[in-house]
């Protein structure tokens, strides 16, 4: 066969720099061989692979910037490797090269996803050149795709609120974990805002333009859940009217969430790591495998090392899911964010409503100081998710602003009230925070007032200049015993 290399001189050397990683999927050794020398000869790392089933394996194993594939082979066709390499990989250029060029099989090729077509034997210098066009266009899209991604992870979670050091920890973190390939196990208390975070990452990583599915474990019965998966095909029980896709299918090339995988059964559980390790699955019914690239995402609130000590949770599936935690704190743990996050909801719900809105579509609302603190108080069982129930609450209920103390639900106004911190002498400790500093000077001139009025709750309020009814908040709030220190 004649050479299809240019005159090189013979003192040749691959130069030290790689302009890019480049694979050649092709059954006949001469070709394999000369792509191999031009290539790198031009500074293109090169791996060579005789046939397409090693193709499909180097592609699951690494990343390239341009495959070189042939329409022939023994085994499989190019067409057909085309079209699996597509279902997972939309961005890596290929370049389709075959003896047996028509405008025909030209036209397939595009229509099924290459990017360019060659006829052998090709023009050495313009072969070169549609590679170097591609590889640098392609390069220069990423950049600028991780640039934009940067800038949006670094300053734009518009659905998250925490300006806390530890939510700045896990905003920094999610930045650099979704751009990754990695499972992610999201864990944290309920209404520590799980979803949300799943939902971050797909938005920030190369899978935003496709779909997020969420699975929501616990509230779909064990016996429905593998077909809501996998899906099944007409027939496959009773009632299977019809051929329906499962979330696996649906989901391809973008994520899926599992929100509490604790839940889901163990013959469910084996099937879920197959998936993982083979990427591929069988609907209920069929005989035939469905391959899919899908990034899973879960999250659960139990522990999912105390279920696997128990063997209701599979081991192996825990350390596949577990290659990233990101542990979400409870909002006890972050109070410094609930003034931001009532903002954020108080904005949302007057929205919702269409009331007291400024002209720029913000609300104009804001909690009394004694209302704000008692929500500063709280303990927040149910984090994130039942303050925003709180602040949905008093949008509906109110007129004006501020929104006054009796608007918050009776459970917070019945709490036990605040607990200040003290060190061994009876004072506040070094750390104490502001709030525990205003709680306790303002505690104490209230116990100052009442001493004055003889314990007088009415006196004390006439004296202070705030409602009785404020007072009495202030003084289960704040922990004041009036019935102990009046002698009752």
């Amino acid at each position: 066969m004649a050479s299809i290399l240019p005159d090189l001189p013979p003192d040749i050397s691959t130069p030290e720099i790689t302009h890019g990683h480049i694979l050649v999927i092709d059954d006949e050794p001469d070709i394999r061989e000369s792509l191999e020398v031009l290539l790198s000869s031009e500074g293109y790392r090169v791996e060579l692979a005789g046939n397409a089933t090693e193709g499909l394996k180097r592609l699951e194993s690494s990343t390239f910037d341009l495959v070189l594939l042939d329409l022939m082979m023994p085994d499989k066709s190019g067409m057909e490797v085309l079209e699996e390499i597509r279902v997972r990989d939309r961005e890596t250029p290929i370049f389709l090269i075959t003896a047996y060029g028509s405008v025909e099989v030209a036209v397939t090729a595009l229509k099924r996803g290459a990017n360019d077509y060659f006829s052998k034997p090709w023009d050495n210098e313009k072969l070169l050149i549609e590679i170097d066009r591609m590889i640098s266009k392609r390069r220069l899209e990423r950049e600028n795709t991780e640039l934009k991604r940067a800038l949006r992870q670094r300053y734009s979670f518009p659905n998250i609120v925490g300006k806390s050091e530890r939510m700045l920890k896990i905003l920094d973190l999610v930045g650099q974990v979704a751009a990754s390939r990695a499972t992610i196990l999201i864990t944290g208390e309920t209404g520590t805002g799980k979803e949300l975070i799943a939902n971050a990452i797909h938005a920030y990583s190369v899978r935003a333009e496709h779909p997020f599915v969420p699975v929501h474990s616990g509230s779909v019965p064990p016996d429905l859940l593998e077909s809501a998966l996998f899906g099944h095909v007409k027939g496959a029980f009773t009632g299977a009217v019809a051929s329906r896709k499962g979330y696996f299918e649906t989901a391809n090339r973008g994520t899926i969430f599992f929100d509490e995988i604790g839940t889901i059964s163990l013959e469910t559980q084996t099937k879920l790591l197959r998936v993982i390790q083979e990427r591929e699955f069988m609907p209920l019914g069929s005989t035939e495998n469905i391959r899919v690239d899908v990034r899973i995402v879960a999250a659960t609130n139990a522990d999912l090392k105390k279920l696997v000590e128990e063997g209701r949770f599979r081991e192996d599936l825990y350390y596949r899911l577990n290659v990233i935690n990101l542990a979400l704190p409870p909002l006890r743990e972050r109070k410094e964010d609930i003034p931001a996050l009532v903002d954020h909801f108080f904005t949302k719900y007057c929205r919702e409503n269409d009331k007291l809105l400024d002209d720029s579509g913000r609300s104009r609302l804001t909690f009394e100081p004694d209302a704000m603190q008692i929500l500063m108080d709280h303990a927040w069982p149910g984090n994130v998710r039942e303050l925003e129930n709180v602040v949905e609450r008093a949008v509906v209920l109110a007129s004006q602003s501020p929104v006054p103390v009796d608007v918050l639900p009776e459970h917070l106004l019945e709490s036990k009230g605040l607990r200040i911190r003290r060190d061994e002498s009876g004072r506040l400790p070094s750390d104490a925070s502001l709030f525990e500093i205003v709680a306790d000077y303002e505690r104490r001139k209230i116990i100052e007032q009442l001493e004055t009025s003889e314990w007088s709750q009415t006196a004390a309020a006439e004296a202070l200049r705030i409602p009785l009814s404020t007072l009495n908040q202030k003084i289960k709030r704040l922990n004041i015993d009036v019935r102990k220190r009046s002698g009752a």
